[in-house]
């Protein structure tokens, strides 16, 4: 499976649109909870699969090789690491975390 493109048809848009890309990027199995495990720096293969917790090594694998052709991860000697554009995701979704944990709040009243 290749990582999904703008411009090219992914799931929810045939346009390609963005932002549609970035969400089926994002919406993989594993895929944002990976990008996640690397806001704080790179991990080795198996420090981030523990991380993750429950990944299987073959999605690993799958998701990793997604994120890098998407250009948000990359392998470092250090391990995989989020790029530039990466952390800016990560930086990105910052908001939707702080909304989330709102949401959990009004939802366990």
């Amino acid at each position: 499976m290749t990582a999904p493109r703008p411009g090219s048809r992914v799931r929810g848009s045939r346009s390609g649109r963005p932002i549609m890309a970035a969400l089926d990027l994002l919406g993989r199995r594993w895929a944002l909870r990976v990008l996640w495990e690397l806001r704080a720096g790179p991990l080795p293969f198996r420090a981030l699969s523990d991380a993750c917790g429950g990944v299987s090594p073959a999605v690993l694998n799958t998701r990793l090789a997604e994120l890098r052709a998407a250009g948000v991860v990359e392998s470092t000697g250090a391990g995989y690491a989020a790029t530039d554009a990466g952390r800016e995701l990560c930086h990105a979704l910052e908001p939707l975390q702080d909304w989330a944990r709102r949401w959990w709040r009004r939802l366990d009243r």
